[in-house]
This record gives structure tokens, sequence and C-alpha cells, in this order.
């Protein structure tokens, strides 16, 4: 299942490079514009140079350092296990109020009272915030 969601998640990525979603592109024009310019052909973006190859073999974007190269695309094997269990739905706190505690296991627990409390303190901030 969480690997499905992941194989969605790259081609919804590999689509948005492909579409040039999210690339700022900048005129090649210096400050000022000229009159009676308003909204040109020349100003639209002009269409990605990378080829498809490349798109779907690396992860166009990711690269922050100066003089590095942007990732390549592994395998899902070569990925770590805990990646795959990012998207999973975690239970919402009426969801654990409704479970018994003592047979919750710990990552459950942990997330009960961290939920708990946050509620608590929304509760005891808003009677304040009326008195």
């Amino acid at each position: 299942m969480a690997l499905n969601q992941i194989r969605s998640l790259k081609s919804v990525i590999i689509a948005k490079d492909a579409v040039g979603v999210g690339q700022r592109t900048f005129s090649a024009a210096s400050g000022k514009a000229k009159k009676g310019s308003k909204g040109a052909a020349s100003d639209a973006p002009k269409a990605s140079t990378l080829s498809k190859e490349v798109k779907s073999t690396t992860v166009v974007g990711a690269n922050i350092l100066k003089d590095g190269a942007d990732p390549k695309i592994l395998p899902d094997s070569e990925y770590p296990d805990w990646l795959w269990h990012l998207l999973d739905k975690r239970p919402a706190l009426s969801e654990l109020r409704r479970k018994n505690i003592e047979t919750l296991p710990y990552e459950d627990l942990k997330r009960f009272v961290k939920l708990d409390n946050r509620a608590r303190i929304k509760e005891n901030n808003s009677v304040k915030a009326k008195n």
C-alpha cells in the first residue's frame, strides 16, 4: 500500500517537473519595461530544456550545493523502511480515547499523551480568555 503511494507521489513529482510547476523564470530585460508592452508574448515562461530521460531519472532542483549535481532516483529497495510509513494515516485523539490505554502500542500512547495535552492546554486557554 505504502509503496503504491510513494510511486504515485514520484509520478506526481515527475509530472510537475515535466510541466515546469515550481520553476522560477526570470526576464532577460533589465529593470524597466518598455512603454506599452503589457503582457507581451515574450513574458511567457519558456519550455524546459531538459530531456524527458533526465527528468525521469533525476530529482531536478533538489541540489542545494553550489558545485553539486541533482540526485538520481533510486529503486525503492535503496530507500530506508521508515520512508514508506510517512504517509500512513495516524489515529485521531477521539479514536485513541475510545481505545483501552493499557493495550495501546508505545507510539500510539505517545501520540495520545501529546494530543491530550494539546487539547487540555487549548481548553485552559479558552477558559482563561473568557474570564
